[in-house]
């Protein structure tokens, strides 16, 4: 049976739940295509069965902040998913700050180990820098998932070279975190 990944794409394009802008992208843009680009690869992939939060770019889910998380999360536990994968793009007032990060809610973990395989991968595919796995349990989409859960910060809105490759590479990104997951299973890609 193939292994099921619930793909969460951060973010409404508009009203509750919107995300960061910087050098003139929107994180809900930018993940959307990066999480349907993954999508791809892993429903390509016999070994892989994937399903996204957002199946349209103009999707909107729940009707408030902690609606739209809580919308995320039940589709995920529902399905059931055994992996979810949040996508996100972060952003800092301080524009040299670059790179990119996982979130999970507990170290050494099943998504702790999964957090680090996709994050060597993510940054070997899209050359950002690694600012590590760290810790956040206070994430609503990694305490209340069934399924080991991470939420990956791609790179940086705020930062001009992270935004380039965020503009210009999203199917890298994808990329990376497609074989951070072969990896972490130990499959060779087909």
């Amino acid at each position: 049976m193939p292994i099921r990944i619930f793909i969460d794409q951060g973010h409404n394009p508009s009203g509750p739940n919107a995300g960061a802008e910087g050098n003139g992208l929107r994180e809900q843009d930018v993940t959307y295509n990066v999480g349907i680009y993954l999508a791809e690869l892993l429903n390509d992939d016999p070994r892989f069965t994937a399903r996204t939060s957002r199946t349209t770019p103009t999707e909107s889910l729940g009707t408030s902040n902690a609606g739209s998380l809580q919308q995320r999360v039940s589709m995920a536990n529902s399905w059931p998913a055994d992996y979810f994968v949040s996508i996100h793009c972060n952003s800092n007032t301080n524009p040299a700050i670059n790179g990119s990060e996982v979130y999970v809610y507990q170290t050494y973990t099943q998504a702790y180990w999964l957090a680090q395989h996709i994050l060597n991968s993510l940054v070997a595919q899209a050359g950002t820098r690694d600012n590590g796995v760290r810790l956040n349990p206070s994430l609503y989409v990694l305490r209340r998932t069934a399924m080991p859960a991470v939420l990956v910060e791609l790179g940086y809105l705020s930062n001009t070279e992270d935004a380039r490759k965020l503009r210009d590479d999203q199917p890298g990104f994808a990329r990376g975190i497609y074989y951070g997951l072969l990896s972490y299973f130990g499959f060779r890609p087909v």
